[in-house]
């Protein structure tokens, strides 16, 4: 595979949320071609929204001082625009937005309704929790047959903030760049697509920490990746072996877990795994073996159930796993034989 390079345009100009000298205004294609989205990167636990949606039915909090707060939209906006100025010439996907945890409130003018009195233009609410994500369809790459898309998307939420404090304070964010697999839209994501809990002070220093992001980021190491992947396969007593061991972690003291490389993904999503061994037509077993590349996407599909503050970190855990035990197999390393145990 050639190394796939892309390069930056230096931008000039200041954009419309006013992102500094680093930004230009980023001309975003609506066409058919490119208006849907596609990814379902989230499917439990959250409800859809439109970016019309969050800039018009949804308050935007603010500090104890008064000051607004980055809004859920013009985050979305900012890692949008600066994906259009780094990957200028490509195209971009319109964002797939999820929400969670909502918090509904009232006009001052409704203070003394009851609450099934209230009028629709008395009630505000706004969403704790923010996914997003969108591909760039024109970047592909193809891993044992399928076809991955780039993906770029970030994470958001406002119970990590003090917003009682009297004065404005900082703000984080978590943006991720990945292939994004086209079938089922499972996630490949390691820590190096990852800027997790970012500090940020304004919409400016947002969208630099975003750019640094995308420089940094190697997505031809990444397809490396899952290339050793497709290399090694699991028999069907290794899977159940894996699986078990999975299960156990959960059952060992604290001073046992840290012995071994740590394990995120839940019992409930272990058991999606085994379901999906049997029964994903795509990445399932064939012939009582399957390859560590398609256990990697039944461990991201089960991730898909995940709540939005913990759906990055077991992106990146889906990862470590599937490699760390790859390297076991292949005798690279033995840091994941306690799983193969």
């Amino acid at each position: 595979m050639e190394a796939l390079q892309i390069m930056p345009i230096m931008a000039q100009n200041q954009s419309r949320l006013n992102l500094g000298e680093y930004a230009e205004e980023a001309t975003i294609i609506q066409d058919e071609a490119t208006a849907k989205s596609g990814v379902s990167f989230l499917e439990a636990n959250t409800d859809e929204i439109t970016m019309n949606e969050l800039a018009n039915k949804c308050v935007v909090p603010t500090w104890a001082n008064q000051e607004l707060t980055i809004a859920h939209q013009d985050f979305i906006s900012c890692v949008h625009d600066a994906a259009s100025s780094f990957y200028a010439g490509e195209r971009l996907n319109n964002p797939d937005i999820r929400v969670s945890h909502i918090v509904r409130g009232r006009v001052p003018q409704a203070l003394g309704k009851k609450a099934s009195e209230l009028l629709e233009c008395e009630k505000t609410q706004f969403y704790q929790r923010l996914a997003f994500a969108f591909t760039i369809p024109t970047i592909t790459e193809t891993v044992r047959g399928q076809r991955l898309e780039l993906c770029i998307g970030g994470v958001r939420n406002y119970s990590d903030l003090n917003l009682y404090r009297a004065t404005k304070g900082i703000e984080k964010f978590s943006v991720f760049v990945g292939w994004r697999v086209h079938v089922c839209s499972n996630q490949v994501l390691t820590g190096e697509g990852l800027k997790y809990n970012m500090e940020v002070t304004n919409i400016g220093e947002l969208y630099r920490n975003v750019l640094e992001l995308f420089h940094s980021f190697n997505p031809a190491k990444e397809i490396h990746l899952m290339q050793m992947l497709t290399d090694t396969s699991l028999s069907e007593t290794q899977f159940a072996q894996i699986v078990g061991r999975m299960r156990m972690y959960q059952a060992l003291s604290p001073a046992r877990q840290k012995a071994v490389p740590r394990l995120l993904i839940t019992d409930s999503q272990i058991n999606s795994v085994c379901r999906d061994y049997y029964s994903n037509a795509v990445f399932g077993a064939k012939d009582n073996a399957i390859s560590m590349f398609d256990f990697h996407n039944l461990l991201t599909q089960a991730n898909k159930g995940s709540y939005i503050d913990t759906y990055l970190q077991r992106a990146v855990n889906a990862t470590e796993v599937s490699v760390g035990l790859n390297n076991v197999l292949q005798g690279i390393d033995n840091k994941y034989a306690w799983f193969l145990g």
